[in-house]
Protein backbone atom coordinates (compact mmCIF):
# COMPACT_ATOMS: atom_id res chain seq x y z
CA UNK A 1 0.00 0.00 0.00
CA UNK A 2 1.17 3.48 -0.81
CA UNK A 3 1.84 5.91 2.02
CA UNK A 4 -0.50 8.91 2.27
CA UNK A 5 0.87 12.04 0.66
CA UNK A 6 3.02 10.14 -1.81
CA UNK A 7 0.80 10.95 -4.80
CA UNK A 8 -1.87 8.28 -4.27
CA UNK A 9 -4.99 9.48 -6.12
CA UNK A 10 -7.37 7.73 -3.73
CA UNK A 11 -8.12 8.68 -0.16
CA UNK A 12 -6.87 5.89 2.11
CA UNK A 13 -9.84 6.13 4.51
CA UNK A 14 -12.82 5.77 2.20
CA UNK A 15 -11.25 4.87 -1.17
CA UNK A 16 -12.67 7.88 -2.99
CA UNK A 17 -10.81 10.42 -5.07
CA UNK A 18 -10.43 13.83 -3.41
CA UNK A 19 -12.49 16.69 -4.83
CA UNK A 20 -11.65 20.36 -4.90
CA UNK A 21 -13.32 22.27 -2.13
CA UNK A 22 -15.34 25.40 -2.79
CA UNK A 23 -13.39 28.46 -1.70
CA UNK A 24 -15.27 31.54 -0.58
CA UNK A 25 -12.86 34.49 -0.80
CA UNK A 26 -15.04 36.59 1.48
CA UNK A 27 -14.80 34.15 4.38
CA UNK A 28 -11.06 33.61 4.36
CA UNK A 29 -8.49 36.29 3.70
CA UNK A 30 -6.46 35.54 0.59
CA UNK A 31 -3.22 37.17 -0.39
CA UNK A 32 -3.14 39.17 -3.63
CA UNK A 33 -0.95 36.45 -5.14
CA UNK A 34 -3.56 33.80 -4.32
CA UNK A 35 -6.36 35.94 -5.75
CA UNK A 36 -4.35 36.55 -8.94
CA UNK A 37 -3.73 32.81 -9.27
CA UNK A 38 -7.44 32.10 -8.80
CA UNK A 39 -8.27 34.60 -11.55
CA UNK A 40 -5.72 33.00 -13.88
CA UNK A 41 -7.17 29.55 -13.28
CA UNK A 42 -10.72 30.80 -13.86
CA UNK A 43 -9.65 32.51 -17.08
CA UNK A 44 -7.97 29.32 -18.31
CA UNK A 45 -11.10 27.31 -17.52
CA UNK A 46 -13.32 29.80 -19.39
CA UNK A 47 -11.01 29.81 -22.40
CA UNK A 48 -11.13 26.02 -22.49
CA UNK A 49 -14.93 25.84 -22.23
CA UNK A 50 -15.73 28.84 -24.45
CA UNK A 51 -15.29 27.47 -28.02
CA UNK A 52 -18.04 24.79 -27.78
CA UNK A 53 -20.39 27.31 -26.17
CA UNK A 54 -19.59 29.90 -28.81
CA UNK A 55 -20.31 27.40 -31.58
CA UNK A 56 -23.65 26.43 -30.03
CA UNK A 57 -24.56 30.08 -29.51
CA UNK A 58 -23.77 30.95 -33.13
CA UNK A 59 -25.77 27.96 -34.42
CA UNK A 60 -28.72 28.92 -32.21
CA UNK A 61 -28.53 32.54 -33.37
CA UNK A 62 -28.45 31.48 -37.02
CA UNK A 63 -31.42 29.15 -36.51
CA UNK A 64 -33.54 31.79 -34.80
CA UNK A 65 -32.60 34.38 -37.40
CA UNK A 66 -33.50 32.02 -40.25
CA UNK A 67 -36.86 31.26 -38.63
CA UNK A 68 -37.67 34.94 -38.14
CA UNK A 69 -36.70 35.79 -41.71
CA UNK A 70 -38.77 32.87 -43.03
CA UNK A 71 -41.84 34.01 -41.10
CA UNK A 72 -41.29 37.60 -42.21
CA UNK A 73 -40.89 36.58 -45.85
CA UNK A 74 -43.89 34.27 -45.77
CA UNK A 75 -46.01 37.03 -44.28
CA UNK A 76 -45.12 39.40 -47.11
CA UNK A 77 -45.65 36.66 -49.66
CA UNK A 78 -49.04 35.48 -48.41
CA UNK A 79 -50.53 38.82 -47.44
CA UNK A 80 -49.74 41.15 -50.27
CA UNK A 81 -50.91 44.64 -49.44
CA UNK A 82 -51.40 45.58 -53.11
CA UNK A 83 -53.80 42.71 -53.80
CA UNK A 84 -55.75 43.47 -50.65
CA UNK A 85 -56.26 47.11 -51.59
CA UNK A 86 -57.08 46.25 -55.21
CA UNK A 87 -59.69 43.73 -54.10
CA UNK A 88 -61.19 46.23 -51.66
CA UNK A 89 -61.45 48.90 -54.37
CA UNK A 90 -63.00 46.41 -56.84
CA UNK A 91 -65.57 45.31 -54.27
CA UNK A 92 -66.40 48.91 -53.50
CA UNK A 93 -66.84 49.75 -57.18
CA UNK A 94 -69.11 46.75 -57.77
CA UNK A 95 -71.37 47.50 -54.83
CA UNK A 96 -74.40 49.56 -55.83
CA UNK A 97 -74.38 53.11 -54.56
CA UNK A 98 -76.66 53.33 -51.58
CA UNK A 99 -78.77 56.31 -51.01
CA UNK A 100 -79.55 57.41 -47.54
CA UNK A 101 -82.99 56.25 -46.40
CA UNK A 102 -85.79 58.38 -44.91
Amino acid sequence: MVAPGSGDPLDAKNGKAPFAQHIDPTQEKRTPVQLQFMRQVQLAQWQKALPPCRTRNIMTWLGIRALVLAIYGYTFYSVSQERFLDEAKAAQAQAPARTSGP
